[in-house]
């Protein structure tokens, strides 16, 4: 006779919900990060106080403020603040912060050097900027987090639409940059690209990538574009390109932080020195 009290009934696979959970919990990290940011809005404030006091003087504090807010902005900003401080891990998110860092001011320098936009300041490129770039990767990285556990999984599917995403955006920069293509900022670029494409990491992890990028870059763009903070010399409020290249520059973030980490991890360390050093979620590079 069996025995009822022995059976162990089997475990129910986590819900959606509790496979999400883990990942949106508040972290030591994300008090970190979040104070972090302020600190650093708040410098570029003090610093460039001059930019910021040409805005405030724009809106009549004393009558309907709330008319000439700009809620995009503030928009945006809260929602990158929102995703920088769920599953926050500093050892983590200081390497996808230093490779936004580099990454962004490559970007930036190449786009302000070809002329392909413009800031209003005409610098090329503006300091201002720079750290805007890994704050979005960091948002960047937390979109793709929660898309890997929402999204089904289907190399086929994946590895086709792979293909069609990037050749199409790839014929699109061409078009886009082909009358800066004598410039060696251009040429070093397409070859990034196409190296990139032509060995992809992950398929999937880089088109949702690809996708989270693209999501927030189109928002990034309308208020920069619209704003006229920046301008783009085909005069669009924005390019289909300036959004889709948000989406590719995410995916050369991760592909660079994971170089990165695969040539520490190679190196002769003690591993005292080893464990203080930044992480990386090696797991997005499996097949």
């Amino acid at each position: 006779m069996v025995d009822l009290t022995e059976i162990v009934p089997p475990t129910q696979p986590p819900d959606l919900w509790g496979k999400l959970r883990p990942h949106l919990r508040w972290t030591r990290s994300s008090t970190i990060l979040l104070g972090t940011f302020i600190m650093t809005c708040t410098l570029i404030v003090l610093i460039w106080w001059n930019l910021a006091a040409e805005v405030l003087t724009m809106i009549p504090w004393g009558g309907q403020w709330w008319l000439y807010m700009d809620w995009l902005l503030l928009g945006i900003f809260a929602f990158m603040s929102l995703l920088l401080v769920i599953g926050a891990d500093i050892r983590t998110d200081s390497l996808i912060v230093f490779v936004g860092m580099m990454g962004g001011l490559v970007i930036e320098s190449w786009g302000t050097q070809t002329n392909l936009w413009t800031y209003y300041t005409l610098e090329r490129p503006p300091l201002w900027i720079i750290p805007a770039w890994p704050i979005a990767s960091l948002a960047i990285d937390r979109m793709v987090r929660l898309l890997r556990i929402t999204t089904p999984k289907s190399r086929r599917v994946f590895a086709v639409l792979y293909w069609i995403v990037f050749g199409m955006f790839y014929v699109l920069m061409i078009g886009y940059v082909f009358p800066t293509l004598d410039k060696p900022f251009t040429a070093g670029a397409l070859i990034l690209c196409a190296l990139l494409i032509a060995a992809p990491e992950d398929q999937q992890v880089a088109l949702l990538t690809f996708a989270a990028g693209t999501g927030l870059g189109y928002f990034l763009e309308l208020w920069g574009t619209t704003r006229l903070c920046w301008i783009y010399y085909t005069k669009e409020m924005p390019p289909l390109f300036a959004v889709l290249a948000h989406g590719m520059a995410a995916v050369a973030f991760w592909r660079a932080g994971l170089i990165v980490k695969r040539f520490v991890a190679k190196l002769p360390l003690p591993e005292s020195i080893r464990q203080l050093l930044p992480t990386f979620d090696l797991e997005q590079s499996a097949s």
